[in-house]
């Protein structure tokens, strides 16, 4: 019976890639000369740290992160913007949190997509992952489609297909 995962990952290297790339491009903007900001990733926590002066930099760093990431072929939406905190003295900090996974909320709303499309397909949630079965390829992909165009709030990739 055919198969597939939806699934929501995000590759390591290339997001450190992105976030390298960042921090290149943030050195050498000029209204960051002189700036004691820093953008640190700890691959660990899967955290993304900025430290700097003001509001205004860190929504410039945070869009050069975002336009990083598109250029590497991730997709935006892994990250969970947080709250900006005052860290010592003048200084913000702000943490971005990079999302990995299905939680059981998302799982659930993409069962009922699913299965509100009347499609013959089956979905079952799987951990941080939700696997579809039907009887024909081409259901599968409709199902793929269906998914696509639905505003989940994550990034979807489709893999492990099996006929």
């Amino acid at each position: 019976m055919p198969s597939f995962d939806i699934v929501n990952k995000i590759d390591a290297q290339t997001l450190d890639n992105a976030i390298n790339n960042a921090k290149k491009e943030i050195l050498n903007r000029f209204d960051f000369r002189d700036s004691r900001s820093t953008v640190e990733l700890d691959k660990k926590t899967s955290t993304i740290q900025i430290v700097t002066e003001n509001d205004m930099r860190v929504r410039a760093i945070q869009d050069t992160i975002i336009t990083r990431m598109a250029k590497q072929g991730l997709d935006a939406k892994a990250l969970d913007m947080g709250e900006e905190q005052y860290a010592s003295g003048n200084m913000v900090r702000k943490d971005i949190k990079v999302r990995e996974g299905i939680d059981k909320e998302v799982a659930k709303k993409i069962v009922k997509i699913i299965k509100d499309a009347n499609l013959k397909v089956q979905a079952a949630i799987m951990d941080d992952q939700v696997r579809v079965t039907g009887k024909k390829i081409d259901d599968l992909q409709t199902a793929i489609a269906h998914l696509r165009s639905a505003d989940i709030g994550l990034p979807l990739q489709f893999v492990n297909m099996k006929s």
